[in-house]
């Protein structure tokens, strides 16, 4: 028995556990923004796009999967499936590589990539296919395209989008450097967090279009207003995900963070704010910066893109809080 076959029982299960899943992620508020999402995620099966995932056990990762020969574990995977969670679908060396996201969070950028019927999509990281066959149900498999440098990763999505009937184009390549000979688009949503915003995504964006991205532990939702010209703010919720490969990396300087109040170093927003400052203020300085503007939420930063240069800032682009991103 496959993920793709399941006996009558588990399909039984898993129609329910989906129905349940929608229900949860609808009470969360998750697509507010957008309604119409409500009918995708009630269409497209969770679970053909993890036809085995990994679960956190001591010591490493201990793998589910559809094939299981004992029933009731089987019926755990399919449980798993479709539970308001991130499953890890990609494990080498005990190192996470690849997840299928929270449906919830999904759910909620895909309600503020604002959608419009006709819009071309790009999405950054391919991940287990999950979130491209969203959009290609929503939009159509011919406006979707989904980029990953990972071929494995790739060949895997693909096999899954096909299983579920979904044919979106599946590029495997580095998502840094976008999709040009897909380009232009109307809608980037990237579902791995880069170090900056890469300059091929405005780049090969229509002046008016929307990028999605999570940066550091938030989500910044840009507007691009030109070839190469993009900016706007972090959306109020925290979000972690995956790094993404390829392009330049930049890799985090090592910071010391032992003389601050323990109120700063444990708190999820001074972290939020020490990833956007990390090459332009040290950790004291940042706290101080925290402490002046009274612990400013997400919402209050944002990042604008000109050319090759991209700064972070707080409150307003040109004001006294700026910083470059590398």
């Amino acid at each position: 028995m496959t993920a793709h076959s399941l006996d009558h029982g588990l399909e039984t299960l898993a129609a329910s556990a989906r129905a349940e899943l929608v229900r949860e992620i609808d009470a969360s508020g998750a697509w507010d923004a957008d309604p119409a999402w409500r009918e995708v995620f009630e269409a497209v099966p969770r679970h053909l796009f993890v036809p085995y995932y990994y679960v956190g056990i001591v010591g490493g990762y201990e793998r589910r999967s559809g094939d299981d020969p004992d029933p009731r574990r089987r019926e755990q995977w399919l449980r798993g499936a479709y539970e308001d969670a991130p499953l890890a679908t990609l494990v080498r060396d005990d190192e996470l590589v690849s997840s299928s996201s929270q449906p919830s969070l999904m759910a909620q950028m895909l309600a503020e990539l604002e959608v419009e019927e006709g819009n071309t999509v790009l999405e950054i990281g391919a991940g287990s296919g999950y979130n491209a066959a969203l959009l290609a149900h929503r939009l159509g498999d011919d406006l979707v395209t989904t980029v990953d440098l990972d071929p494995e990763i790739t060949e895997s999505a693909r096999q899954h989008l096909t299983a579920a009937g979904y044919h979106p184009a599946v590029v495997t390549g580095d998502g840094a450097r976008g999709v040009p000979e897909r380009a232009p688009f109307d809608r980037i949503i990237a579902t791995c967090t880069p170090v900056s915003v890469p300059v091929a995504w405005p780049a090969q964006c229509r002046p008016g279009a929307r990028i999605l991205a999570p940066f550091g532990t938030g989500l910044i939702s840009l507007r691009v207003s030109g070839p190469g010209h993009a900016e706007g703010r972090f959306l109020h919720t925290p979000a972690y995900f995956v790094p993404l490969r390829g392009g330049t990396r930049v890799e985090p300087e090592p910071q010391y963070l032992g003389g601050l109040p323990v109120r700063a170093r444990g708190h999820e927003l001074f972290r939020f704010l020490l990833a956007l400052t990390q090459r332009s203020l040290d950790p004291y300085e940042a706290y101080v910066v925290w402490e002046r503007e009274e612990r400013p939420a997400r919402e209050r930063f944002g990042i604008t893109v000109s050319g090759d240069r991209s700064w972070a800032w707080l409150d307003d682009p040109k004001g006294p809080y700026t910083w470059p991103l590398p």
